[in-house]
């Protein structure tokens, strides 16, 4: 049954914009929940397999999405000492990939400066290293526009072997770049915490002390993890720029790490499916809103949704569904009686 979720749930979104006659509000909607989402797969690697709070993910996120755009605009920016930096605009594929490693090396840093203390100096860390990323792009108009946003960011454009450039500019074309990518990265995270690197990470989460005199390198372990993590991130955040095709300072929100960790946590964090189904829900959520309620109604059925959600289920949605089917499936298990001729 575990198994087949996933399956069914990829099949399901595979055949989705088909059901909705590629409608372009919904797909939008889909579109940023899906890229939300995979901001919040690689959040649940941190908070959900190791136990590791970061307030501040969105500034991997916003990285991936500033890289990703420089790199595909090109820039030419003075950076004093009468050194200019120039650089050509290269493809968006391109800034794909350098939004990833960018992200992942800062995540890097982070791990390396941070996970030596862990705890709540982990949390401070990464919500001081988000706010610094968002004033030095509010406030370095030569390269980032500022609050003037980067504009006209190219659409990413994929090189197929026998149709030769294809530009993804239609919203069905970007939904299943967004289920491509997001699958991709559900695939790693699964292939990681089935490793040896995962039994770590979890055994770092339940235990540290056992998992020390064992033979695990904390500091190592984590820091590994928020790379992968802060890379998901930025390959997330490149999405939503060239999706959108313009980036501002308001990618830094700190509602947006929020909404990501409510999808983890009411999902189910440290399960695999927990951040996609949280992630669908609260996602989708105030788009069926919408068009019955005020926004200020929204917010509260949001919040109360929410709240019942972990009142119900204080594990998460995914993992509390996984519990009862496990008790009605025991439940049906018919128990046999002891014969005494058997015994004798």
């Amino acid at each position: 049954m575990n198994r087949l979720l996933p399956l069914a749930l990829l099949a399901g979104l595979v055949a989705l914009p088909l059901g909705l006659g590629a409608n372009p509000y919904l797909l939008n909607a889909l579109i940023v929940t899906g890229i939300l989402t995979i901001g919040a797969m690689s959040l649940n690697l941190l908070l959900g397999f190791t136990g590791q709070l970061s307030l501040g993910h969105i500034a991997f996120f916003g990285i991936g999405a500033y890289v990703s755009a420089l790199t595909s605009l090109g820039f030419d920016v003075d950076l004093g000492f009468g050194i200019r930096a120039v650089h050509e605009p290269w493809p968006a594929v391109a800034g794909l990939l350098l939004a990833t490693v960018a992200a992942g090396g800062c995540g890097y840093l982070i791990g390396r400066l941070s996970f030596r203390v862990r705890g709540a100096y982990f949390v401070i860390v990464t919500i001081s290293f988000a706010e610094v990323v968002r004033l030095v792009a509010l406030n370095w108009v030569e390269l980032t526009q500022g609050p003037l946003a980067l504009t006209n960011i190219p659409a990413i454009t994929l090189g197929l072997p026998g149709l030769g450039m294809w530009t993804l500019k239609t919203k069905l074309q970007n939904y299943y770049l967004v289920l491509a990518v997001g699958t991709l990265c559900w695939l790693i995270i699964a292939h990681l915490v089935g490793s040896r690197f995962g039994r770590a990470m979890r055994g770092l989460k339940e235990n540290e002390s056992l998992a020390l005199s064992v033979g695990i390198n904390a500091t190592r372990t984590l820091t590994i993890a928020a790379v992968i993590s802060a890379a998901m991130a930025g390959a997330a955040g490149s999405l939503y720029a060239h999706y959108l095709r313009i980036i501002d300072p308001d990618v830094f929100l700190f509602a947006t790490t929020v909404t990501m960790v409510i999808m983890v946590v009411a999902g189910g964090k440290g399960s695999l499916m927990g951040p996609v189904v949280g992630g669908l829900i609260f996602g989708l959520l105030p788009v069926a809103l919408r068009p019955v309620m005020a926004p200020e109604a929204q917010w509260i059925v949001y919040g109360l949704v929410l709240i019942v959600i972990l009142f119900v289920m204080p594990r998460g949605i995914v993992p509390g569904l996984s519990a009862l089917l496990g008790r009605r499936q025991v439940r049906s298990i018919p128990v046999l009686e002891a014969n005494p001729a058997v015994q004798r």
